[in-house]
């Protein structure tokens, strides 16, 4: 089994995300190759919190332009968790809201 910060890479920082704050919701970039209850573990892990529901979604990577040259974004995949009504909040987040 993958270590937990290899299976949660970064927080989602965006309006749309930081509005789900209030309602107990986190966003994070997470492996491509982790499933939920991976993700629902290694949260619970690193933050000592009490995950209620994990939803995952693939995004596709965005192409990119620089001149002639055309490129692509890699695509990556992205985690909304939701806290149990009872958990305490993470503490990341705490002073962005």
């Amino acid at each position: 089994m993958k270590a937990a910060q290899d299976i949660i890479l970064k927080p989602v920082i965006t309006e749309k995300s930081m509005d789900d704050l209030q309602t107990g919701k986190y966003t994070f970039k997470v492996a491509k190759d982790a499933n939920k209850s991976e993700i629902k573990k290694a949260v619970e892990q690193l933050f000592g919190v009490e995950v209620a529901k994990v939803n995952t979604m693939n995004c596709l990577g965005r192409t990119k332009r620089v001149g002639r040259y055309v490129g692509k974004t890699s695509d990556w995949k992205k985690a909304i968790i939701t806290l149990t009504e009872d958990s305490k909040a993470i503490e990341f987040f705490e002073g962005m809201v």
